[in-house]
């Protein structure tokens, strides 16, 4: 079976709701397996995203009943026969996806049915937050074809699980299940089968009514905090705190919450105002 997606197919789909951006990996008759098309495609879409002042947050889902199954083994068998710094290439744009998710400064939340599998488990992990069916399925299958962790898993899953159970997981490729990494503390929101999606977009809306600014900042301070000093992350949050003070998104929420009203930072949305890289 040809498992190739057709070439007049997006391999993104995009749709709004509201302030919140839904991004949807569109290749199901593979799982929605990862494709170089797709890499340019989610790029690109974050970038607009980011320059859009009327995106307040994105959900990033898969099409089909499945997240992601992660990389094409049928393209990755025939990488064999490439010279090494072809292979490298092709592992430096997907982490270039993984970067750029990591380095958009509008929250992202990942809405997880079926299989994130693979790469297609980092890219979850590299969203800012996770939803997950209670029966969706995580694996790192590498060493089970005769291969090695890609794409961040082994350092975002090292922010949350011990080093014998990162090993474990990676080691012997078993599934572990939405239910399981909610225990873990990786998954924000458990529910049930087929609800993913909507939980994801209703805590994308929450979310998306915030200071853009602000949570700009406090994704890049939450994305450094694990591996930072805590004298370079004192000084991260300073950094932060001092720029924000100046800020009108600061003015209106202080003067909402002395004034006994709700924060209205609608009308202060300016685009693309600092990702979370820095």
């Amino acid at each position: 079976m040809d498992h190739s997606i057709s070439a007049d197919a997006p391999p993104l789909l995009l749709r709004r709701e509201g302030a919140v951006l839904v991004l949807s990996n569109h290749n199901p008759a593979a799982r929605n397996a990862l494709s170089p098309a797709f890499y340019t495609a989610l790029t690109e879409a974050l970038q607009a995203a980011q320059a859009d002042s009327g995106v307040g947050a994105i959900v990033l889902t898969g099409e089909g009943g499945h997240f992601c199954s992660g990389g094409d083994l049928r393209q990755l068998a025939k990488r064999r026969d490439l010279p090494e710094a072809d292979r490298r290439a092709r592992l430096d744009d997907l982490n270039a996806v993984i970067r750029a998710v990591r380095a958009c400064g509008k929250p992202i939340v990942a809405a997880v049915e079926g299989a994130a599998a693979g790469a297609g488990f980092s890219l979850a992990l590299a969203c800012d937050l996770l939803v997950a069916a209670r029966d969706a399925s995580f694996s790192l299958a590498y060493v089970k074809v005769g291969l090695t962790p890609d794409a961040g898993a082994t350092a975002f899953l090292a922010g949350f699980v011990s080093r014998q159970l990162l090993a474990e997981l990676c080691l012997t490729g078993d599934r572990i299940s939405g239910e399981r990494l909610h225990a873990l503390g990786a998954v924000n929101r458990l529910v049930e089968p087929g609800q993913a999606l909507a939980e994801a977009t209703a805590l994308a809306a929450r979310i998306a009514d915030g200071p853009q600014q602000a949570m700009a900042r406090i994704k890049a301070l939450c994305g450094s905090a694990h591996a930072a000093s805590l004298d370079d992350q004192l000084e991260r949050e300073a950094r932060a705190m001092v720029a924000s003070q100046a800020t009108e998104e600061s003015r209106e929420g202080i003067a909402a919450f002395l004034e006994k009203r709700p924060a209205d930072f609608s009308a202060l949305r300016g685009g693309g105002d600092g990702g979370a890289s820095g």
